[in-house]
């Protein structure tokens, strides 16, 4: 159950100190999400490079790991890059390969595919940097200063909680199912017994956690919890000059860039092409 894309891992890089770490939440999770949405509606793959080396360098400025942070974006790569592989088979264009039943390839859709690929990666990129330098809660407590209802940001904050405990569980149950030699991937062993016996896994981790579940409660309303309750405290009360520089630098960065789309990127050919 060890890796970079645990919980735990995740945790441990939000713990770390640098000029992105301390500041505002607000500020972090509304900017990246800009970068993301203008990265969705950008045409050009030019756009998409400087919007990752932008990213690259905040990486590098949060002393978050390269290594980790590109093990957690291939990972997540294949839930959207699966839906890209069959852009070149579907998207119109001129037939530039023909194979068997029909198959054909079209450069519309490998030059729509490349740019599907660069916002994917943009995307997670963003994803992956706001993980690191932004603890669960606190993403959570932007939300709620952004005007999520009070009721959601509760729901959701506990639901971030559970999630280590799920890992908690999980956990001590492989742990002991390896302690007595069961692999679920041992060929030599009943296939139908071995879903059964990962079907029990499931179903006892999902008891324990409901056990689990009702302790946190009573042990919460004993201490006076209610909806009013704040399950999250900022490190940091207002926006200060690093938030600013923040805000400038990407805005002036996007701004640059929709210029240099409309002007002189088409004189990059295929990477400063527009694709629609």
């Amino acid at each position: 159950m060890n890796g970079v894309g645990s919980v735990r891992e995740l945790e441990k890089e939000t713990d770390k100190d640098s000029p992105l770490h301390s500041m505002d939440g607000r500020v972090k999770l509304i900017l990246l999400i800009f970068i993301i949405v203008y990265a969705v509606f950008s045409t050009q793959i030019m756009v998409m490079l400087f919007l990752e080396i932008y990213l690259l360098i905040l990486i590098y400025i949060s002393n978050v790991s390269f290594k980790t942070s590109l093990t957690r974006i291939l990972l997540l790569l294949p839930f959207g890059g699966f839906i890209i592989l069959f852009q070149p088979f579907i998207h119109p264009g001129n037939v530039i390969w023909s194979g068997a039943f029909g198959i054909q390839i079209t450069d519309g859709g490998l030059m729509w595919a490349a740019l599907l690929m660069s916002r994917l990666i943009v995307a997670l990129t963003s994803i992956v940097l706001l993980s690191s330098i932004s603890p669960m809660q606190e993403v959570v407590e932007s939300f709620r200063k952004l005007g999520m209802p009070r009721e959601f940001a509760m729901i959701l904050s506990l639901m971030i909680r559970f999630l280590f405990m799920f890992y908690d569980e999980l956990h001590r149950i492989t742990h002991a199912q390896k302690a007595r030699c069961f692999d679920a991937f041992n060929k030599k062993l009943s296939y139908k017994w071995r879903m059964k016996q990962l079907g029990y896994t499931v179903a006892m981790m999902f008891l324990r956690a409901y056990e689990q579940g009702e302790t946190i409660y009573l042990s919460m309303a004993s201490r006076g919890f209610s909806d009013k309750s704040k399950l999250y405290h900022d490190r940091k009360k207002k926006i200060g000059s690093g938030d600013y520089a923040f805000i400038a630098s990407t805005l002036g960065l996007v701004a640059c860039l929709q210029i240099l789309a409309m002007f002189f990127f088409y004189q990059w050919g295929f990477l400063g092409m527009n694709i629609v």
